[in-house]
């Protein structure tokens, strides 16, 4: 004898099925919207790789500019290592034409190293802060390269907050203890001792074994000397 299926929530399943032809209802009639919004997406993801896969090829090719600049520069030809030789590009046309890419920013980082090496303490600045930070340790040699060209400049005050922040910014046993070492030269130069103070001894407490931390008791003993 079979046995009969027992119904135990009729109402639960009449949900269901009212649940089910709301929902069908709803893509009926809104079909071509939906189609629209999934077509929409659909580009927008087609059009991010793509915009990709152009970038990085781009990247590969200002790469490819920027081998001969660096090396132009390494051998302190910065004219060449600026404008290129006809053959090659210097790093002002990479910087440009390259803008969007990694090596494009990169360049712009080398374009201000090379001006402020000539002298050109205003176009460094201009180029240097253009470089958008991706690398702590570039960032911090970028923004300490501020920092000099506006001690040539004359703009101390400015000079000293742009070595503090390439400082804090490198965060390493390197770069750190330089900045700080020319952000108390200066302050010490303008008489400003305590802070001056301040800065050798943070070398000489976290950095003690930095190039600069090993002769940086001197400099503490010079200060304490001038503040009495």
């Amino acid at each position: 004898m079979a046995k009969k299926i027992k119904v135990e929530n009729p109402q639960g399943i009449r949900s269901v099925e009212e649940t089910l032809t709301k929902t069908e209802q709803y893509l009926e009639e809104n079909y071509k919207t939906l189609l629209t919004i999934l077509a929409v997406l659909v580009i927008m993801v087609g059009v991010f790789w793509l915009g990709r896969m152009y970038i990085n090829k781009r990247n590969d090719e200002a790469q490819s500019q920027m081998f001969q600049a660096e090396k132009w520069m390494e051998i302190d030809s910065l004219d060449l290592a600026l404008n290129g030789d006809g053959n090659y590009l210097g790093f002002i046309d990479i910087a440009k034409e390259y803008k969007m890419t990694n090596s494009g920013n990169l360049a712009r980082y080398c374009t201000g190293i090379c001006y402020l090496h000539k002298g050109q303490f205003e176009d460094a600045i201009e180029y240097l802060d253009s470089y958008k930070i991706k690398d702590k340790i570039i960032g911090s040699l970028a923004t300490g390269a501020i920092g000099d060209a506006l001690v040539e400049l004359g703009d101390l005050d400015k000079g000293v907050e742009k070595y503090i922040e390439a400082a804090n910014l490198g965060d390493n046993s390197f770069n750190t203890p330089i900045f700080l070492m020319k952000a108390g030269e200066i302050l010490e130069m303008q008489q400003k001792y305590a802070e001056a103070r301040e800065l050798y001894e943070k070398i000489k407490d976290e950095y003690p074994e930095s190039n600069e931390g090993t002769s940086i008791d001197k400099y503490i003993a010079r200060i304490n000397m001038l503040m009495k």
